[in-house]
């Protein structure tokens, strides 16, 4: 077994911004920027949201917080989204999921400008994703895709078998597996909460990613012998021994799995750190206006 390690991965690539970012300094330019809106107090997301501005920070990006109070109304949300979008010295933006829920999602998710939307939700970067033309791509698939290249783990004509089809992770993955591209050209199959004999299907994997939201769900039966398995998940469960009083796990059991597996990702420090860094690099493009002319 070998790990998917995406600390490395996310240091490695975050030099190579870095450099970019300040040659870009050396012209003359200014800095890429990248803000942040998050509405309320979700200890989850503010730890997200933290993480997203150190890593500005070490690449050199100009990084603005917006921290809106958790009875924020939707057109209140609103003037602040239409704010960024008309604002030329921010070069992207995502509104921080989830919100509160007298807020609608989708609708937010749908008022920010496609070229300034690096998290890669909006219907249009979505649409693209899916015929495999220059988008922001949502950042986990992204990262997972980019961690598969970077160690050079073949995906062409290999089972690609994702458990969860969410809008975020699921869907997007396979949609850029399938495609007619260097890094991509797999067989995929997209499992999730009404497929049957779900295990039969897991088995047959040749990459197993497991993005289902349930700690520990994938387990070494289920798991073929040499698979490549990416775990999206981070739950957070019970564990006395620890001063936090939980611990960090993730979709996988990993301690089972990874004595069947040839190549496994841990939680924390795999695609977490991938998904980032695939936001700083979906920032950059923005600012150099590469998807978007």
């Amino acid at each position: 077994m070998q790990l998917l390690d995406g600390k490395r991965l996310a240091k490695e690539i975050k030099a190579e911004i870095k450099a970019e970012v300040d040659q870009l300094l050396r012209q003359g330019r200014r800095a890429p920027a990248l803000a942040v809106i998050m509405v309320g107090d979700n200890p989850a997301s503010a730890t997200y949201v933290r993480n997203k501005m150190r890593s500005c920070e070490q690449v050199g990006f100009r990084s603005v917080d917006i921290h809106l109070p958790e009875d924020t109304a939707q057109d209140e949300l609103l003037r602040v989204v239409d704010e960024l979008n008309s604002d030329p010295e921010i070069d992207g933006f995502i509104v921080q999921l989830p919100l509160p829920v007298h807020l609608d999602e989708q609708l937010i998710i749908e008022h920010i400008r496609p070229e300034k939307d690096v998290d890669g939700f909006h219907p249009m970067n979505l649409g693209r994703t899916l015929l495999g033309l220059p988008a922001f791509n949502p950042a986990t698939p992204k990262g997972i895709v980019e961690m598969l290249r970077r160690y050079q783990i073949d995906t062409e004509g290999k089972h690609v078998v994702i458990a969860g089809r969410s809008n975020i992770v699921g869907k997007p993955l396979a949609a850029m597996l399938v495609q007619k591209a260097s890094g991509a050209n797999a067989t995929v199959t997209v499992c999730h909460s009404r497929t049957k004999d779900l295990a039969n299907i897991t088995l047959q994997a040749d990459i197993l990613v497991a993005a289902i939201g349930k700690p520990e769900f994938i387990t070494v039966d289920m798991v073929k012998p040499g698979a490549v398995v990416v775990d999206v998940g981070i739950n957070s469960v019970p564990d006395a021994s620890r001063k936090s009083g939980y611990r960090l796990v993730g979709d996988v059991d990993f301690e089972s799995v990874s004595k069947k597996a040839s190549w496994i990702s841990p939680v924390p420090g795999g695609v977490g750190q991938m998904t980032v860094v695939a936001l700083l690099e979906n920032t950059l493009l923005a600012y150099k206006k590469q998807i978007y002319k």
